[in-house]
């Protein structure tokens, strides 16, 4: 039971704020928050993915360069050019230790107001934390699992930002139905399976609307994270551009559009 519900709880706590935070924050500013909110889901962020956090800023510019050249050649995770998940996972790692590594050099478009707080970097970025936070993970199975054949999820723990990311876009633009057949890729949605990952996987509604809160367009597609963000613009934690409800996706679609270079859908 113990086993169980650490899983669950890193799984759904995970994606969550990979969702929330990375994605429609960070990559997308979908909405906005004040530094203070934003520190706060940052370390929370760190907390909830583990040995296998994304640094916020690289994560955006590897996904606005997924927008930007999707499923075309520069697109960095697209499963049109590995030959399966797991070398797709491989490859988005690479691509992304190697976007972190650029942290030096001049920043390109694809760089422009992303989430940064330089000391923390410093601090996760570390490999000893990183070992750190999975012997936690291995010393909590070596309490509670009840079989051997547990400490195989412990592979999960330890990659679970990479998981994810790969999940959503091996099955998203590969597997699925299409709304819009005019985002000029392979996105499609895979709903109900979209609920075991937050919505993330309505990919084709996401890629007609990138800038769009809300990721489910028709009356039968649910997008269990739209609710909790309503409720924190409710409570002040975030705000939209201008329409408090993101329903149309017009204002908040130009939010993000600015943060991503021209020509960007």
């Amino acid at each position: 039971m113990a086993i169980a519900l650490l899983f669950i709880g890193h799984w759904y706590s995970s994606i969550f704020f990979q969702s929330f935070f990375l994605h429609r924050y960070g990559a997308h500013r979908m909405f906005y928050m004040s530094r203070f909110w934003e520190r706060v889901f940052y370390f929370l962020t760190f907390i909830s993915i583990g040995p296998s956090f994304f640094n916020p800023r690289a994560y955006a510019v590897m996904h606005r360069r997924h927008h930007a050249y999707s499923d075309q050649e520069g697109d960095p995770h697209s499963p049109k050019f590995f030959s399966n998940i797991l070398s797709l996972l491989w490859g988005t790692i690479k691509f992304y230790l190697k976007t972190e590594l650029k942290r030096a050099e001049p920043k390109d478009a694809f760089e422009r107001n992303c989430p940064e707080w330089d000391s923390f970097d410093k601090l996760t970025n570390r490999w000893s934390v990183r070992i750190i936070f999975a012997g936690l993970y291995v010393l909590f199975y070596y309490y509670f699992a009840a079989a051997w054949w547990m400490y195989f999820l412990l592979s999960v723990h330890l990659m679970m930002g990479g998981v994810v990311g790969t999940l959503v876009n091996w099955f998203g633009h590969r597997y699925g139905y299409v709304n819009f057949d005019d985002t000029n890729d392979s996105s499609k949605n895979c709903f109900p399976i979209d609920l075991l990952l937050l919505g993330e996987l309505l990919q084709n509604n996401h890629h007609k609307f990138p800038g769009r809160p809300k990721f489910a367009v028709t009356a039968f597609e649910v997008d269990p994270l739209y609710p909790i963000i309503v409720f924190f613009n409710w409570l002040g934690i975030v705000r939209f551009s201008r329409s408090a409800d993101g329903q149309t996706g017009s204002s908040v679609e130009s939010l993000g559009r600015r943060s991503l270079p021209k020509g960007t859908r």
